[in-house]
């Protein structure tokens, strides 16, 4: 089975069409399949809204509803807890990035046998339509991590990336970002265990009229980056035997960084 997790943050006016288009995209696939949307403490009644999606594909979808916004990071990570699949999509809510792609994704997974494969916007076959300034931003960060990690990728913020269910039971436990730089911390981790990633082409069609990215959010993201290196390189904290977080530690709220969701299924 493959899991799909739709994180979602104020996407009350599409979020219930654009998990049916998903539902018949996989359907269309052939492949076995559920979609996990994880309501990340919207304030525009995503959850509700979802819930369209939900009352018309019961055996497919599934809805995890986060009480505060934490992030997309603690979104994904709560949804895995969820996750039924032998492999776990990640995929953004908005549809920037169509579905679709996840069946080049298995091939280049077979193909390459990696445990990883991810969506570059870098990709010589990519073909890409998204803002200037947000080129720019991915290809100054592109750069920061390779000279920080060396990790063998040239994009690691795009949002589809399929994972063999292994390499997240082993790296999320260990991962501490939980907005912005989640996808380095995740990445970083699973290049250092000694998990193969390959990279896929995308089709990205940038769909916002008004980019949530702001000057802040960068200055975060590069603070973030250098907590991880320092963490990985001088701390070695990532070696160290790690929790592995359940569904109670979301319903119960037993760790700080984790917020009680409720589940509809």
């Amino acid at each position: 089975m493959l899991s799909i997790l739709m994180p979602a943050y104020n996407e009350a006016s599409s979020i219930a069409e654009n998990v049916c288009e998903t539902v018949e995209t996989m359907q269309a696939l052939g492949v076995d399949f559920e979609i996990v949307v994880i309501d990340d403490g919207s304030m525009d009644g995503t959850h509700a809204a979802a819930s369209g999606a939900l009352a018309r594909w019961p055996g497919h979808v599934r809805i995890v509803r986060c009480a505060r916004n934490e992030g997309k990071g603690h979104a994904l990570i709560c949804g895995a807890s969820y996750a039924r699949g032998d492999h776990v999509a990640f995929l953004d809510a908005d549809m920037d990035l169509h579905p679709e792609q996840l069946a080049d994704f298995f091939d280049v997974m077979r193909e390459s046998d990696a445990d990883v494969v991810i969506g570059s916007k870098f990709h010589p076959r990519s073909k890409v339509d998204y803002p200037r300034l947000r080129r720019l931003y991915s290809f100054g960060y592109f750069m920061l991590v390779r000279a920080l990690f060396g990790l063998p990728v040239r994009d690691t913020q795009t949002g589809i990336k399929l994972f063999r269910r292994k390499v997240l039971d082993h790296v999320l436990p260990r991962v501490l970002v939980k907005r912005f730089a989640f996808d380095l911390e995740l990445l970083a981790n699973a290049h250092h265990f000694g998990y193969r990633i390959a990279e896929a082409p995308v089709k990205l069609n940038f769909q916002r009229v008004c980019s949530r990215l702001r000057l802040p959010a960068v200055m975060k993201v590069f603070v973030d980056t250098l907590a991880i290196f320092y963490r990985m390189r001088i701390l070695h904290y990532y070696d160290r035997p790690s929790h592995r977080p359940s569904r109670a530690d979301f319903s119960a709220g037993s760790h700080e960084i984790v917020v009680p969701v409720t589940i509809s299924e």
